[in-house]
């Protein structure tokens, strides 16, 4: 099965634009990343810089790293709402 996850508020703390300051949540990372253990396709889609225009995939693949993230793609330039 292919999952679409959005990043901020899901797996991760909201922050009204300061990624950098973003929070992880261990549990809802663990299971997606189970999914994925599983063969199942997770994407992760962000609005990330989709209204200012700023480039946060450098950061955004560190905290994937740093929070052990497991994904088969991440994409920018989701519509925000």
């Amino acid at each position: 099965m292919k999952y679409l996850v959005d990043i901020d508020g899901t797996i991760c703390s909201l922050t009204d634009g300061k990624y950098e300051e973003a929070i992880p949540f261990v549990n809802r990372i663990k299971y997606f990343n189970d999914l994925y253990d599983k063969g199942h396709t997770i994407i992760y889609w962000t609005a990330r810089g989709g209204n200012s225009g700023k480039d946060w995939s450098t950061l955004t693949k560190q905290q994937f790293f740093d929070w052990n993230v497991k994904y088969s793609e991440l994409l920018f330039n989701k519509p925000s709402y």
